[in-house]
């Protein structure tokens, strides 16, 4: 069997894998106001949702870096969708137990937050082991599987709220459980490699001394706040910020932003190697910090519906080009390497959506506001561009 059939199936389940992702993260917020209304939640309380699970990867991407390599990936991988299915199917039936609603509901984000963690640093050092000719591409074309996932979610649950009404989510939540539920069968017979050889990745100490690592932190955070506080905001946004009927705002909102973001991630993925990605990404912020005051300050629906489309191309590249960035300048970070920058991705979706959520909230419940407040993560973003610019400009000139 040749290599590319042969983990053909390890590829099919990474995809599912952040398909699934794709799911845990933006299910939840297409119900931010069905929360608020049915419930009487307030828009600070429904910023705990995002940030419990952003918190809860965070807490899974710092166990990863100790834990991961003993137990081995396999094991790992498997739990992720055992969990990720579990936390989904729990929101129809766990909040009910509690007479604060929040309280299930965020046990329940807590669990599939685990599992998404889990899906986030395994799957890119997985597909990175796996014996294909073009690691790039492959890596940009996996991260575009959690934008169609995302995709997927919020095309399927409009469809299904308009035909059976949003009252019916519970029955939506379980029915979304069932796709983690199958690929447990997919990771458990597919070919898993190690990323380095034992032995031969850098430690977590060592990495942390390393000076140049902490830009490639900042910039992971930059990249994860710019991407996720418009994905996490935006179904709540244009139906209350931008009075759009829900059905066509998640359409043209979170899923074109979706779209617009996965398109970016595919035509990278096809045209990578004739791009500089450092420009690229100098260009995609300033181009997410465009999007972010089109988004907030028109005063036309459709322009923020556009400012919103325009928001998913700039942040596109940024999470896996930041993977990529720093890969490259640290080829053997290893297991250690990829956790903890999905660990500074989840800081960023936690800060984020959590600074957008309180300024709107101090602003009178003012979602506009709390968007602009998020543009000072691209800039930043901007700036450690080109610091690991000039960093690689000096270690090209103390060659020569």
């Amino acid at each position: 069997m040749s290599d590319t059939k042969k983990y053909g199936k390890t590829k099919f389940a990474c995809y599912l894998g952040f398909v699934t992702q794709a799911i845990s993260a933006n299910f939840a917020p297409l119900l931010f106001l069905t929360f608020h209304k049915s419930y009487g939640l307030q828009f600070s309380e429904l910023a705990l949702i995002p940030v419990v699970f952003y918190v809860t990867q965070l807490a899974v991407d710092l166990a990863c870096v100790k834990i991961a390599d003993k137990i081995g990936y396999r094991a790992c991988i498997v739990a992720s969708e055992i969990t990720s299915a579990a936390g989904l199917a729990g929101l129809a039936f766990v909040p009910e137990l509690f007479s604060f609603r929040l309280i299930g509901i965020l046990i329940c984000v807590a669990i599939y937050a685990v599992g998404s963690g889990l899906i986030e640093v395994l799957c890119s050092p997985i597909i990175e082991a796996c014996p294909f000719g073009n690691k790039s591409k492959m890596m940009s074309l996996l991260h575009s599987f959690y934008c169609w996932g995302a995709v997927g979610v919020i095309v399927g649950s409009t469809l299904f709220f308009n035909v059976f009404g949003t009252e019916n989510w519970r029955v939506l939540a379980c029915l979304w459980a069932l796709i983690p539920l199958f690929n447990v069968f997919n990771f458990a017979v597919c070919p898993i490699e190690p990323v380095i050889e034992e032995g031969k990745g850098m430690k977590t100490g060592r990495l942390l001394k390393t000076k140049k690592f902490w830009v490639f932190i900042i910039l992971m955070i930059c990249a994860g706040a710019s991407e996720v506080t418009m994905a996490q905001w935006a179904s709540a946004f244009v139906e209350s910020a931008l009075n759009v009927p829900k059905a066509w705002g998640d359409l043209a909102g979170p899923c074109g932003f979706a779209v617009f973001m996965g398109l970016a991630r595919v035509l990278y993925g096809k045209f990578g190697e004739k791009i500089d990605l450092g420009k690229f990404m100098i260009i995609s912020g300033s181009l997410c910090f465009a999007s972010y005051l089109l988004t907030a300050l028109s005063k036309i629906p459709v322009m923020g519906l556009i400012g919103c489309m325009i928001c998913g191309f700039s942040v596109g590249i940024m999470w896996p080009g930041s993977i990529s960035i720093t890969s490259k300048a640290i080829p053997t970070g290893g297991t250690a390497m990829f956790a903890l920058l999905a660990l500074a991705g989840d800081v960023g979706g936690t800060v984020g959506p959590a600074v957008v959520g309180n300024v709107s909230e101090l602003s009178g419940s003012n979602l506009q506001s709390g968007v602009i407040a998020g543009v000072g993560f691209p800039l930043l973003l901007i700036i450690c561009i080109i610091l690991t610019r000039r960093m690689n400009k000096g270690k090209a000139k103390s060659k020569v």
